[in-house]
Formats: C-alpha cells, sequence, structure tokens
C-alpha cells in the first residue's frame, strides 16, 4: 500500500512545479507583451496620438480666442464701417470719372478755348429746361407772366442762387426758316431761350431730352437738371427745396413715377412700336417718372450726354428717360406734390400747408387750356413771390 500513496504524492509535486512554471511563462509573456506593444508604441501609433494631441490644443485655442458678444459686436462695426468708407470711395471715384468726362463733352462742344481764353463751365445749383416749341407763344407768355420770373429778377436768381430758367428749342428742317427768326427776335426781347442742335418735332422728343441734358451739361456745373412742359404750373422755392433734401445723393432720379401699360394698337395716341421688346401684350412699362417734369442729378445728366450715341429712343420720351437708368445703380424718387391736380387740388394742399411742386390735369397731360387757365391756376396755387428767394438747399 506504501509504493501506491508514494507515488501519488510524487505526482501532486510534479504537477504543482508544472503550474508554477506555466504561471511565470505566462507572466513572462505578458511582460514581453506589454513591452513590446504599450511602452514602445509603434508610428500608427504614434501619429494617431500626435493627431489627437494637436486637436485638443487647438479646440483649447478656440476657447480661448473666442471673442466675447461685445468683441463681435465691435468687430462687426468696424468691418460696417470699413464696407461704407468702400462705398464712399466708390461714389467719390464715380463723380470724378463723370465731372472729367462732362469736362471733355464741354471741350468738345465748345472748343478748348475762345480767343486764347480757356473756357470753363458755370456753376449751379439746378438748371431748368422748359421744353417749348414754334408754335407755343402764347403758352411761353403765360410762363412769363406766372411763374417764370423775367428781366433783372431772372438774372439775378441766376447769379445769386445758382437757379438757371431757359425755354428749350431746337431749329426747324429748313435753315434761315421764319420760325426760326421769330425765336432769335423773342430771345432778343426776353433772353431766356436754350437753343438746341436740333431739328423740332412732336415725335422727336426723346432725342430732344438727349439734347437738352447734354447742352446743359457742357455749360452748366450744376447739381440737377430739371425738365418740365410748358404747359406745367412750377413753384420754383418748393422745387428747390425739394431739390435740397436729396442733393447729397449720387445718382436720384425725381418724378411721379408710373407704369403705363405699352400700347400696340397703331391707332393709340401713345403706340409704342417697339410693344413686343416688353413681352406679352397687356404688359405695362418698367417704372418711370412721367414726363411733364422731372429731375435728374449731375452724374445722371453727366452720364446721357457721354453715352448720348448709343441711348436707345423709344416713342414717349419719359419711357426712353427711364429705360436709359435700367441696369444703372438710381434711386427713383416718387414725390408725388410733383404731379398736384390744378384747383381745387392744389389749392386744398396750399391751404393745408403743403404746397405743391408742380401742378397739372392729367386728362391733359398738362393744364388745359394753359394760356387761358394758367393764370388761374397761379392765383390759387402759387407759393408766393418771396418763397424763391427764401427757399434754401
Amino acid at each position: 500500500m506504501k509504493p501506491k500513496n508514494g507515488g501519488a504524492a510524487s505526482e501532486r509535486r510534479l504537477l504543482s512545479r508544472r503550474i508554477l512554471l506555466l504561471c511565470f511563462a505566462s507572466f513572462f509573456l505578458g511582460m514581453l507583451i506589454t513591452d513590446r506593444f504599450g511602452s514602445v508604441p509603434g508610428p500608427v501609433v504614434v501619429q494617431h496620438r500626435l493627431h489627437d494631441r494637436e486637436e485638443l490644443q487647438s479646440v483649447s485655442e478656440k476657447f480661448v480666442a473666442r471673442p466675447k458678444p461685445a468683441e463681435d459686436r465691435d468687430i462687426m462695426g468696424e468691418v460696417s464701417k470699413t464696407h461704407e468708407a468702400i462705398q464712399y470711395l466708390e461714389k467719390s471715384i464715380d463723380t470724378l470719372q463723370m465731372e472729367l468726362a462732362a469736362k471733355r463733352s464741354s471741350n468738345e462742344l465748345h472748343g478748348e478755348s475762345v480767343g486764347g481764353i480757356s473756357t470753363q463751365r458755370k456753376r449751379a445749383f439746378v438748371v431748368i429746361g422748359i421744353n417749348t416749341a414754334f408754335s407755343s407763344r402764347k403758352r411761353r407768355d403765360s410762363v412769363r407772366e406766372t411763374w417764370m420770373p423775367q428781366g433783372e429778377k431772372l438774372k439775378k436768381l441766376e447769379e445769386e442762387k445758382g437757379i438757371i430758367i431757359r425755354f428749350t428749342i431746337g431749329h426747324s428742317a429748313t435753315s434761315n426758316n421764319v420760325l426760326d427768326k421769330a425765336i432769335d427776335a423773342e430771345d432778343e426781347i426776353h433772353h431766356d431761350f436754350l437753343r438746341l442742335d436740333h431739328v423740332e418735332g412732336y415725335h422727336k422728343l426723346s432725342a430732344k431730352t438727349k439734347i437738352f441734358f447734354s447742352t446743359a451739361v457742357a455749360l452748366w456745373d450744376a447739381d440737377f437738371y430739371v425738365k418740365v412742359d410748358d404747359d406745367v404750373h412750377l413753384n420754383i422755392g418748393m422745387l428747390i427745396a425739394t431739390l435740397g433734401r436729396h442733393k447729397l445723393k449720387p445718382r436720384v432720379y425725381i418724378g411721379c413715377m408710373k407704369s403705363g401699360p405699352v400700347l400696340a394698337d397703331k391707332n393709340a395716341k401713345y403706340h409704342e412700336p417697339e410693344f413686343w421688346k416688353f413681352g406679352e401684350d397687356g404688359n405695362k412699362y418698367f417704372r418711370h417718372a412721367t414726363g411733364q417734369i422731372y429731375a435728374i442729378s449731375k452724374d445722371l445728366a453727366t452720364y446721357i450726354s457721354i453715352n448720348q450715341p448709343i441711348l436707345h429712343k423709344y416713342a414717349n420720351e419719359d419711357v426712353s428717360l427711364g429705360a436709359w437708368f435700367i441696369g444703372l445703380d438710381v434711386e427713383h424718387i416718387d414725390d408725388r406734390d410733383m404731379c398736384c391736380g390744378t384747383p381745387p387740388d392744389c389749392e386744398w394742399k396750399a391751404q393745408a400747408g403743403s404746397v405743391c411742386v408742380a401742378s397739372f390735369d392729367w386728362k391733359c397731360s398738362g393744364v388745359c387750356n394753359p394760356v387761358e387757365r394758367l393764370k388761374y391756376v397761379h392765383s390759387r396755387c402759387s407759393e408766393g413771390q418771396d418763397a424763391i428767394w427764401s427757399a434754401s438747399f
């Protein structure tokens, strides 16, 4: 029995030693693996760790450098100021370019000098061109007897206020015509005409408008240029005050803005031969000032002067002017005081303290029967004789 028990004990001791050796072997194997893959990282592991470390540092820096809300506002304020400064410089450059072009236009019209003396444009605040025709002598006399100063007052208005007022008219189709001689004789008396290099005709009003602005820009360096018909009642003082409110704006187009229908019917009074350019039948024109009276700033008048040869003429003069400004950075100002009705409309407004700039009848596209009625309109809707001299701009 003893040998049997002794053999079992010997086997247990041998098994214990094997287990112990296996434990040591596992321990050393574990140390080896840990040392290889943990203590000494491989290139891929190093790169990942470096990337994680850089990302953490970037997030930290962003968090630290992130501006406060007040700082955000300060930065946005500076950006806004910079943007405004850039816009101001751009407008200044545009103005200088326009003035240089106007100077070239003036030199081309009058020559570089007269008798060896350099010619310069006269400075003015506004040039008012009263559109008239050969057959409108009685209309002109009605205007002279009502809202347009005469003689020394007209000259004083030009010298002291920089307000130029002229009847604008071209010439007849034949030279030395009796119609031209009649205008020359009338001008000898009143000295209130601006003669244009233009052949007169009802269907040539768009061309006349271009030539008026081009001629006026060449002669006067004004802030504004105004076109008004000779059958419209005008309060000059109110016009000056209105223009003065927009003096600092670079490109303004002021009038009673409308968008009338494009008339394809050949029998219509204001038929548009190029109606197809405006789309389908029944379409309307783009916004433009009604033709009885409108004002444009210096830059726009100079633009017309420079580009006169390539500006397209539509059938209607007011549509043509509006078309010339399409695509330009122009501020359209819809001023309903420039299209008041005749009494009692303008009379009510005057009594309420809101004197109209201009008055006419829509149904007549001017004051109906202006030769007979303009004096009546003036007596009811005039701003008063002193208003023009006290107007500030």
